[in-house]
């Protein structure tokens, strides 16, 4: 493991479209879309958005360490991608975060937004069609991990979805909300499946339970001191966006909220990891003794709990501070 197999790349357009396909279902992509939703298009699409996300993959990613499934053997499949090498294979979490944020997405705006059924059906299939064939192509899952990502992941959403309007009335106005949003999270990712051995899979769980904390309380804190939400005509989905103001203005929210979020997650990274690194006696490039339980959940939690709450939050104070509301 960690040693890069070499390859001869044949066709560079399934290459570079796998390849693409698969950062959809990476940090990179959550970082970027689901804020981008709840700046430009609705904040109950992205709500219910980012609440499906954060349940589907923690059941996901320890469903992995629970089964133990293997990876496909290398030989005879190349692997083009070593981090998560050493993660096990069963389900696919990019297959699971690929069909509940497409389809969720699809679900929240259908009643809301004018546009063809058929197109958003179709686009959340080919959207979530990519991201799984990509794990093939990239040679980290076999057919059936992700087969079972997928239908465990459809198999949620229908659980779940009767129980969307209750879940999200809850999160808006229960007084327990924030306590409940950051002390469950982190109950979760302290007693997470033990290993023999280390996998990045409770860091990752972390990361994602911690963002979703992060912008749950930032959804509740708005709600109850009534800050204005982003105006509708700004951003409808169904028409063109063919004027140059709201080009401009989508763009504008876009990249002042991306660097801020960006800012927050390098700032506290470094101001977390300096205090478990005071408290816990290592340095901060000590990578091992940042693998460590006691370090890496309030690590990676704080972090993008912070990360959340900045994107709810702070950007759209901000926003409102540069008159892009």
């Amino acid at each position: 493991q960690g040693c890069a197999q070499k390859y001869i790349v044949k066709n560079y357009f399934y290459y570079y479209l796998f390849k693409f396909s698969a950062a959809l279902g990476e940090e990179i992509f959550y970082i970027t879309f689901l804020p981008f939703i709840y700046w430009n298009v609705d904040h109950s699409v992205s709500r219910r958005m980012i609440i499906i996300w954060s349940i589907v993959m923690y059941i996901g990613q320890v469903s992995k360490d629970i089964l133990k499934w293997p990876r496909p053997l290398s030989p005879p499949v190349v692997k083009l991608e070593m981090r998560t090498d050493a993660e096990y294979g069963m389900p696919s979490t990019h297959a699971m975060a690929a069909t509940a944020i497409s389809f969720s997405f699809l679900i929240a705006t259908m009643n809301q937004y004018k546009y063809p059924f058929e197109l958003g059906l179709v686009a959340a299939f080919v959207f979530s069609t990519l991201v799984c064939l990509s794990r093939l192509y990239t040679g980290m899952h076999t057919v059936l991990d992700v087969i079972g990502g997928a239908l465990i992941s459809a198999v949620l959403l229908v659980l779940l979805y009767p129980a969307w309007d209750t879940i999200d009335h809850l999160l808006l106005t229960s007084p327990f909300c924030p306590l409940l949003s950051i002390v469950v999270p982190l109950v979760l990712c302290y007693n997470y499946p033990k290993l023999d051995y280390y996998s990045p899979t409770r860091g990752d769980t972390t990361t994602i339970l911690g963002a979703g904390a992060g912008a749950t309380v930032g959804f509740w804190l708005n709600n109850q001191y009534a800050v204005p939400a982003y105006t509708r005509e700004n951003f409808q989905l169904g028409y063109p966006l063919i004027t140059s103001k709201i080009a401009v203005v989508v763009l504008a929210r876009f990249f002042v909220g991306i660097f801020v979020v960006l800012l927050t997650r390098r700032l506290m990274k470094n101001v977390v990891l300096s205090m478990l690194g005071y408290r816990y006696k290592f340095p901060i490039g000590d990578l091992e003794a940042r693998r460590r339980l006691e370090v890496e959940v309030p690590y990676k939690f704080i972090t993008y709990s912070s990360v959340g709450f900045s994107a709810t939050v702070l950007v759209p104070l901000l926003h409102g501070l540069l008159g892009l509301m």
